[in-house]
């Protein structure tokens, strides 16, 4: 366990995990914008019967799908924003499994790959939403929640394969992928439960933006999954190729693991700490 939560602080987990938040909230806005152009009423009813939404919290989601729909047009420029933003969220995808498996830095060189992972992304999210409306929502999604975990596992191997440019291999990739997924759907139970009051909770404060809050509450608590699975799918590979090799952890393997915990959480408290003096510094000798 200590090993996860120091490969969690290596990759900054909760920073990474925000970043994540912020592209596919990026990615998601313009989108239902054009869904809403698109299929108007139809789109925010799939996700308030998705969720069970009702009261303000479906109100909101309505706001923003009709309001798509009455004022959006989709054009050149239209398209050419939700592409970006797609690929922007792809890339921090792709940092996050670099990061994570301490891969050297492809930045644009891996777009072709990206908009692969974006295709299949989409494919992949038609499919779940699939078996939600197949299997319904009754008993809170489990069925749903259950068959969900395999077809979850099969797209965040291949996403790790693609993202890396092909330099992770599938075995590599499982235990990511396996504690993701099994996670990923526990994570979904949850919110079928949490969502509804979260959504009211933002839309009786904020109007049709509460939509947009809530979206960002869930998304980043969706990132931090998939973080904290790609730290732990990195430790538990590494700990199968020790185990294999007949390695064993020294004595002293949790003090060295709790002291390197520590060490970062200090060496990060330092870094914010001092960025305010600094910026007052930088502004005095203006």
């Amino acid at each position: 366990m200590l090993r996860v939560i120091n490969r969690f602080q290596k990759i900054a987990g909760f920073d990474r995990s925000m970043a994540l938040a912020s592209g596919a909230l990026t990615a998601s806005i313009p989108l239902a914008v054009l869904s809403g152009a698109v299929f108007g009423e139809e789109s925010a009813d799939r996700i308030i019967n998705r969720y069970g939404l009702t009261g303000a919290g479906a109100d909101a989601v309505r706001s923003v799908f009709s309001a798509g729909s009455t004022s959006a047009s989709i054009g050149v420029f239209g398209m050419m924003f939700l592409a970006i933003s797609v690929l922007s969220f792809s890339r921090a995808m792709q940092r996050l499994i670099e990061q994570a498996w301490e891969l050297k830095p492809l930045s644009v060189r891996n777009t072709r790959n990206g908009l692969w992972w974006i295709c299949m992304l989409t494919l992949y999210s038609a499919v779940i939403g699939w078996i939600y409306v197949a299997l319904g929502g009754g008993n809170l999604g489990l069925a749903a929640a259950v068959c969900e975990v395999p077809v979850s596992t099969a797209f965040l191997t291949w996403s790790g394969w693609i993202l890396s440019a092909k330099r992770l291999a599938w075995p590599v990739l499982l235990p990511f992928a396996v504690s993701a997924a099994v996670l990923t759907a526990a994570y979904s139970v949850v919110a079928t439960v949490y969502l509804p009051r979260l959504f009211t909770s933002y839309a009786s404060r904020y109007g049709a933006a509460g939509a947009v809050f809530g979206m960002a509450t869930t998304l980043f608590g969706a990132m931090l999954v998939i973080v904290a699975s790609a730290a732990l799918g990195r430790e538990v590979r590494d700990e199968l190729i020790r185990i294999r090799q007949g390695k064993r952890p020294s004595q002293d393997e949790v003090r060295r693991q709790w002291d390197s915990i520590v060490e970062q959480t200090r060496s990060r408290w330092r870094k914010v700490r001092n960025h305010p003096t600094r910026h007052q510094a930088e502004g005095t000798q203006e």
